[in-house]
């Protein structure tokens, strides 16, 4: 259930950058996939966008539907397109006339999740990236961000925009001089990179209320890059025993960017270029 009020007092058109919505009534989840907790559903995310007081969401298809895209697509729907985008998971050979369809749905992006549950392989990420980039479409990369200088060669040939997930997603906690912490300020630096600052809960060691491990690299990336980064909340919060309560994880942007107009950057200007909101309404 949504917790407090945050502290910190989100600008006109703030945007959660990484929500999944589930509809198991209507769409069962693939396989052995892990299944959304109860409520996570547009109504549940409703009222935590509305404790959080953003006006902007982007839905991240679940591992758990595989390429059955329905339930992002309905949640983008239901929230509304005007203040509502979405990333699907696809595969290569699509098609443009199926991309086509589903950039009118919302979707600006496609997900590559190299962890356990993904399902797509390294193999297919050059040819994916070629295609959604001439629809528009970055590519969101979610890998164990201590691997990430031996991919390097091939992150930076890929075409279009690359959003990296959760503060790089070091699985172990590093330092700001560990190989794959400087490739991903290198790829902040080729300005076609974005880092999406989300749950640091799920790897960091030090642990509430700062993550300080994590948040430490949260702060390098901020400071190194402040016009490429996005914050999201990440609910709800799959697969963690202990969930977080999302006004604290909004209220980390206070210890993380203390300065006003860095976070309407980190919440406003960076998602509203990424994912092409409008100006919005009165």
């Amino acid at each position: 259930m949504p917790g407090v009020t945050p502290v910190l007092k989100p600008p006109p058109g703030a945007c959660d950058c990484h929500i999944h919505v589930y509809d198991p009534a209507v769409h069962p989840t693939v396989l052995s996939a892990t299944p959304g907790p109860a409520g996570a559903d547009v109504v549940g995310y409703r009222r935590v966008q509305a404790q959080l007081g953003l006006q902007r969401a982007v839905v991240v298809q679940p591992n758990a539907y595989g390429i059955d895209n329905g339930v992002t697509l309905a949640a983008i729907a239901a929230l509304g397109l005007a203040s509502t985008r979405g990333v699907a998971v696809v595969r290569p050979g699509l098609g443009r006339a199926a991309l086509d369809r589903l950039t009118a749905g919302g979707i600006r992006g496609a997900r590559v999740h190299m962890l356990p549950g993904g399902i797509l392989s390294w193999d297919e990420v050059e040819p994916l990236a070629a295609e959604i980039a001439e629809a528009g479409w970055h590519l969101q990369l979610q890998m164990d961000g201590r691997q990430l200088h031996e991919r390097e060669a091939l992150l930076r040939r890929l075409p279009g925009t690359l959003v990296i997930d959760h503060i790089g997603k070091f699985l172990e906690p590093v330092a700001p001089n560990h190989p794959g912490f400087r490739v991903l300020l290198r790829l902040l630096d080729s300005g076609r990179t974005y880092l999406k600052l989300a749950a640091p809960y799920e790897v960091s060691r030090a642990g509430p209320p700062l993550y300080t491990d994590v948040g430490m690299l949260a702060k390098a990336a901020i400071h190194h890059s402040p016009e490429r980064m996005i914050w999201a909340s990440n609910w709800p919060h799959v697969g963690i025993m202990d969930r977080p309560d999302e006004a604290a994880l909004l209220d980390l942007l206070l210890d993380w960017a203390p300065e006003e107009h860095v976070r309407r950057r980190i919440l406003v200007d960076n998602p509203a270029r990424l994912y092409g909101f409008g100006v919005l309404a009165d």
